[in-house]
């Protein structure tokens, strides 16, 4: 698996909808995440609009990830385009803000199209799909594709059943 197809899916993943947690809630947080992974250096500080930058991106990406038609709004990144064995997208200067533009370089790169958000609609969270089809739609078969194929089973059923108070003999 690239490592920028992770580096994109882990940031993503900073909200998890169905928990309705968010490992970004404040500038530090912010700031602390991009310095784990290197994408700042040790004396950049986060302010409440990058903050605002980073939660647009993160949920602009997971738009884009659900490739359902709808266009994201994706923010404004400093990045521009250099020329080597190939054309690529980098970061202009430094701090919070070309943290994030590595980030959405990253998300650019060759892997975007293993990247996914899982299709339960109370989950979304993201993955790479590494299936040779690239036909995966859930995080989990185990946990979020159960829970699909459980409520359209059930969905089924209730359907083939007459509804309740219905006259179903006729003469």
């Amino acid at each position: 698996m690239e490592a920028s197809a992770e580096l994109v899916r882990d940031f993503v993943n900073t909200y998890s909808v169905e928990a309705d947690a968010d490992d970004l809630g404040t500038p530090a947080e912010l700031a602390l995440w991009l310095r784990e992974r290197a994408l700042t250096g040790p004396g950049d500080r986060a302010t409440d609009d990058d903050l605002a930058l980073a939660v647009a991106l993160r949920e602009g990406l997971r738009v884009a990830l659900r490739r359902d038609g709808r266009r994201p709004e994706l923010p404004v990144l400093p990045l521009r385009v250099t020329v080597g064995r190939r054309p690529e997208l980098a970061p202009i200067g430094a701090g919070v803000p070309a943290g994030l533009a590595r980030i959405a370089a990253a998300a650019a790169g060759d892997s975007w199209d293993r990247l996914k958000v899982c299709a339960e609609d109370g989950c979304q969270w993201a993955f790479v799909d590494v299936t040779r089809n690239r036909s995966r739609s859930w995080c989990s078969m185990r946990v979020c594709g159960n829970r699909t194929k459980t409520r359209a089973y059930r969905a089924r059923k209730q359907g083939s059943r007459p509804r309740p108070g219905s006259n179903t003999d006729t003469v």
